[in-house]
């Protein structure tokens, strides 16, 4: 099948990657590599992590909850300082806006989907990226996140292809897993450029 659609995801693949300022944060604390992630995995759809997601908690309330969440789990951090430093590092990586402004060029189309949270002056964060898309899907608005498939359907509706016409780029193995199962091509994004030479060859365009 011919790939119509390409789906970006935006933390770790459009702009710099929050795990990384969560790893270096865990490193400061003395903590356990990935500490932070196995609360969220652990507290599951009710933790705090995914009702942030979900838009069902704004920040301020999320913070509590979230360090109880870690405190549960023998994890002690200070969440505001933790949130500050990822909105630190989501900052645009330059080469992915000019994949993406070929993709459109190119005659795809090119969605985003993310899952995020309200923040302050959200013009400086993502809300400043959705001109480049054709569709832009976040989790605080529709009330679903990844890796639930509906989320998936969802944009691949909203970009009116089929999940097989799409591929889908994503720094969270997770993701990538529920994607595959619903038919999308999928390309794990580590190192941005070699996702970018990756995603060349699958659509047959130059991007960079």
């Amino acid at each position: 099948m011919t790939h119509r659609a390409v789906i970006f995801d935006i933390g770790g693949v459009v702009v710099g990657s929050p795990l990384h300022a969560i790893a270096a944060y865990e490193r400061e604390l003395g903590l356990p590599a990935n500490a932070v992630n196995r609360v969220v995995v652990r507290a599951g759809p009710g933790g705090a992590w995914s009702r942030l997601e979900r838009g069902e908690v704004g920040l301020e309330a999320f913070y509590p909850l979230f360090e109880a969440d870690c405190g549960a789990a023998g994890v002690a951090i200070d969440a505001r300082e933790m949130m500050r430093r990822v909105a630190g590092v989501t900052v645009p990586r330059p080469a992915m806006l000019e994949a993406i402004r070929r993709l459109r060029a190119g005659g795809l189309r090119v969605g985003a989907l993310t899952n995020n949270w309200i923040t302050e002056g959200e013009e400086e964060g993502t809300g400043a990226l959705r001109s480049l898309f054709d569709v832009f899907v976040e989790s605080i608005a529709v009330g679903l996140r990844k890796p639930d498939p509906r989320i998936f359907e969802l944009v691949c509706r909203e970009l009116d292809v089929a999940p097989g016409e799409a591929v889908f780029l994503d720094d969270i193995g997770i993701n990538l897993k529920a994607a595959r199962a619903l038919g999308m091509t999928t390309i794990k994004v580590d190192d941005p450029d070699a996702a970018l030479a990756e995603l060349e060859q699958t659509v047959g365009l130059a991007l960079r």
